[in-house]
């Protein structure tokens, strides 16, 4: 949608090598696809970086309202490419293209998400988490702050008055302020003085951990453990991407096996016992992640996380730290192979190092 120059001229016989089925339509400007996407389903949705009408966030806003199953994917412009996505993109788009584009990549873009769809769309999933009495919540607090933190007239007392209304998720912050994670010596007392140390990004980490790891679901779980590898791999992958993508990483890596909270998923970290049907904790998480609305990019990682090569991406983001971080705070095997894949090998040892550091200044706290 948009201006067609941005996509590629083969676009359409990529398209057309899918099958009868598929088509490829234009649209001038996001009034005339909102008009297209109401009248028709529409499995696909390419928003160029410039419409002349309205932001693409807006028109992937009301897409999402009038058919949320459309795959909705946001191409960046060059000098968007090398950053994270805005934040009000994030919370609409499916996935994220940089220009130029070749045709190859939204193939690969379009295949990828539609596994996801149907791996979170797994009748033999929803049976199980259907199955759960109380099903998680939204974690409240963590969206309450996203929502302050998209008001460019939010500032960090505002942030410490909405953690403050909920007493117990304030002191389970500050404890966890106080921690070998994020303390630098000096005890911190008060919420303001939280949100000045850590910054807004990181302090809302840290509600959401407190309110995730707090869920009762009847899980045997150590729910200690958990929390403190998550901790760690959130960190770790914050440090290990750009700090334009920190923040999505460093969230992704903190909910990355947050389907171990739930009963009946079984925990991909042991060997699959013979027979058993049940659903793994990966797609479980991303499912629940799915339902609570959380930015795709952190849903996929979450799926992905255990198998980064399933991800159609071809450059290392998101569900690759995720993975790294995940299995480096978990002592287990990073997949060498897909590094390689990707031309980042070479930095393993260094994401090592920090890991060790990571670990070894949670090991002098103890």
């Amino acid at each position: 949608m948009g201006d067609t120059a941005c996509l590629p001229d083969d676009l359409s016989d990529y398209i057309g090598d899918m099958g009868d089925e598929w088509k490829v339509e234009f649209a001038a400007d996001g009034n005339a696809a909102m008009f297209a996407v109401a009248n028709s389903p529409i499995d696909v949705l390419i928003a160029g970086p410039n419409l002349p009408d309205l932001p693409p966030a807006t028109l992937l806003g009301q897409i999402r309202t009038l058919r949320p199953e459309t795959i909705r994917i946001a191409l960046l412009d060059n000098t968007e490419a090398g950053l994270s996505p805005p934040i009000k993109l994030i919370g609409v788009a499916h996935r994220f293209l940089p220009l130029p584009l070749a045709s190859e990549t939204v193939l690969e873009a379009i295949h990828s998400l539609e596994e996801l769809r149907d791996l979170l769309d797994s009748p033999r999933l929803r049976r199980v988490i259907g199955r759960v009495e109380h099903l998680p919540s939204p974690p409240h607090l963590y969206f309450a702050l996203t929502r302050a933190l998209e008001d460019e007239q939010g500032d960090s007392t505002d942030i410490a008055r909405i953690v403050s209304g909920d007493p117990a998720i304030a002191a389970k912050v500050l404890q966890l302020c106080n921690s070998a994670y994020f303390s630098n010596g000096r005890a911190i007392t008060d919420l303001r003085a939280a949100v000045t140390r850590l910054g807004l990004a990181t302090l809302r980490d840290l509600v959401l951990a407190s309110e995730v790891f707090s869920i009762k679901t009847g899980s045997n779980v150590d729910r200690l453990a958990l929390q403190q590898r998550a901790l760690i791999a959130s960190r770790l992958a914050a440090r290990i991407l750009p700090h334009t993508s920190a923040e999505l990483g460093a969230t992704a890596a903190l909910l990355a096996d947050v389907g171990l909270l739930l009963p009946g998923v079984r925990d991909e970290r042991e060997p699959l016992p013979e027979g058993d049907d049940r659903p793994g904790h990966t797609e479980a998480g991303a499912y629940l992640l799915g339902l609570w609305g959380l930015p795709m990019p952190i849903v996929e990682a979450v799926a992905f996380h255990r198998q980064p090569q399933r991800s159609s991406l071809r450059s290392f983001w998101v569900p690759g730290a995720v993975h790294v971080a995940g299995a480096l705070a978990s002592n287990e095997q990073v997949d060498e192979d897909y590094l390689k894949s990707l031309g980042v090998l070479h930095q393993l040892a260094g994401w090592r190092e920090m890991a060790d550091n990571l670990m070894d200044r949670m090991a002098s706290a103890a």
